[in-house]
């Protein structure tokens, strides 16, 4: 059975990050922008990793580029907004492509695994989210409307 451990990251500083690194912790997976209306959403992710990182939470920020050209910079840029504008300290990967024919391994299937509204798999926009168990499986896809806080009771179940 394929999990989220099957697949491998690059981090925004170019380090490989197998997901294997995370058996065993609940990780919720994010396509972030720099500039959109969602933006904001950084700082309630930061806060729910604070607050569940001892607990076994990982949040792991995949900047992705396709909605609206909301995230241009480089990896150096992403690195430097996420630290000074919001302090972000959960792991911040390399700028990926979530939907299309370049669509990271992973994100094709993340949309497999758990399918959006009336079943689609494309990712509709920035801060769609992605909530794995300990196992590595998808037990949720959260809207970008969807607040970072809401997700809390969904988080402390699978802890």
């Amino acid at each position: 059975m394929t999990s989220i451990y099957d697949f491998s990251a690059e981090t925004l500083d170019g380090r490989p990050a197998p997901l294997a690194d995370y058996r065993g912790k609940v990780v919720l997976i994010v396509n972030t922008a720099s500039k959109c209306g969602f933006t904001r959403q950084y700082e309630g992710l930061e806060k729910l990793y604070r607050r569940f990182r001892d607990r076994g939470l990982v949040i792991l920020g995949f900047p992705c580029n396709q909605f609206g050209a909301q995230e241009p910079g480089d990896a150096e840029e992403i690195a430097n907004f996420c630290s000074l504008t919001y302090d972000v300290q959960f792991p911040m990967m390399r700028k990926i492509d979530v939907n299309g024919p370049q669509a990271h391994p992973l994100y094709a299937y993340l949309k497999k695994a758990k399918k959006g509204v009336l079943g689609t798999e494309g990712i509709k926009w920035n801060f769609t989210k992605f909530l794995v168990d300990r196992n590595g499986q998808v037990t949720g896809r959260y809207a970008p409307n969807v607040e970072p806080k809401a997700l809390e009771g969904a988080i402390e179940a699978l802890l």
